[in-house]
């Protein structure tokens, strides 16, 4: 097993919305669980001078806005979510700390990672790369066939000359990685052949998900991570860079997961001579929500998303109660309060049943 294995530390979780639009059912049933499973562990004993004051609770919740994908991101969406997750009682620690402030620790960890000799630069367009590909197992995941990794650096370097358009991706091992999941249990997976190597920064500059997770989860310290199933596949890539990162000097940072200004990242992003282990992980994927057609939820369709709820007269006990539904936490879609959850919650129930969900939103007007 890597790092993902769970940990007896004080929780740190994190919310972690991308603000394109406005919360929906699928985002809070994820948001609730996110909150339950750090809200809902028993007071911690050790002293730490870096934790805030949690009376009631033990662990620490972040609050994260993922914007770092700016052609998605909509005018207003972070302030429409915080309200939301102040309507449903759904609190965090501290600021909120926002990626779009933070590209220069993305950058530092994709020089680093270069330095060490795990990054080329891809060329292909996404045309060609769907032409030499096949989707992996029936979900449309797509593995890059690795024509750049194949180039000779003579080659490279006179596209690279020449100012051609390209990617950074991380060149992944044959070798297998593991982690538990709360939800999903024993997890494994081959980097080369079930993922592949991995776009970090895009070839329009922007940054990939897969490297700015990785970096503010580690520097943050979050050990309790909670999202969807489609992710699994993705755990086991994040855990590899993590681990790459590790070994270059990358540890938690109180001042960083307090959101401190970026003037100090090249300062202190470096642990000392004789870091701390990094945290363990414990994952916990949830099965995901489907719309009652049988696709995805999705925020281009306002049926199910906050804004349109609550200006119908919906009531934060009822949205809540719905997702405690959707958890399992409830036989009965209910009206229930966030914290009225916290003295029962257990991930039993959904480790028993975590087959994909049918939303239906009829039941939220009952």
């Amino acid at each position: 097993m890597s790092s993902g294995e769970a940990s007896t530390a004080c929780r740190v979780g994190r919310l972690a919305p991308s603000p394109t639009g406005r919360m929906h059912i699928g985002n809070v049933y994820a948001a609730l669980a996110a909150w339950l499973s750090v809200r809902a562990e028993r007071p911690h004993t050790a002293a730490d001078p870096n934790l805030p004051n949690l009376p009631n609770h033990s662990g620490i919740l972040r609050l994260r806005i993922e914007d770092i994908d700016t052609p998605r991101v909509r005018k207003d969406a972070d302030r429409w979510i915080m309200d939301d997750l102040h309507w449903l009682g759904l609190d965090w620690d501290g600021d909120p700390v926002y990626q779009s402030d933070r590209f220069d620790l993305y950058d530092q960890a994709l020089h680093d990672l270069c330095d060490a000799g795990l990054l080329y630069p891809c060329f292909c367009s996404r045309a060609e790369i769907r032409a030499a590909s096949a989707p992996q197992e029936g979900d449309g995941y797509v593995i890059y066939p690795g024509t750049c990794a194949r180039l000779d650096s003579s080659e490279r370097d006179r596209r690279l000359a020449e100012g051609r358009r390209h990617s950074w991706r991380i060149h992944l091992p044959q070798e297998r990685l593991g982690f538990d999941d709360v939800v999903f249990g024993a997890q494994e997976f081959d980097l080369a052949r079930q993922i592949g190597d991995t776009v970090l920064r895009r070839s329009d500059g922007l940054y990939a998900y897969q490297l700015a997770v990785v970096v503010d989860d580690l520097l943050m310290g979050v050990n309790d991570v909670v999202r969807g199933r489609d992710l699994l596949r993705s755990t086991a890539l994040q855990l590899w860079i993590r681990d790459r990162l590790a070994e270059r000097g990358w540890h938690p940072q109180p001042s960083i997961a307090a959101a401190a200004s970026v003037d100090d990242v090249h300062n202190v992003h470096k642990s000392g001579d004789n870091p701390a282990p990094l945290p363990a992980i414990r994952f916990a994927h949830l099965p995901l929500i489907d719309d009652p057609s049988g696709k995805r939820l999705a925020k281009r369709d306002r049926a199910l998303d906050l804004g349109v709820l609550r200006e119908e007269g919906v009531t934060p006990e009822s949205v809540i109660g719905y997702c405690a539904w959707l958890l399992r936490l409830r036989n009965t879609p209910e009206p229930i309060s966030a914290h009225d959850l916290l003295k029962d919650f257990s991930w039993d129930p959904l480790r028993a049943d975590h087959t994909d969900r049918a939303c239906d939103p009829t039941a939220l007007f009952a």
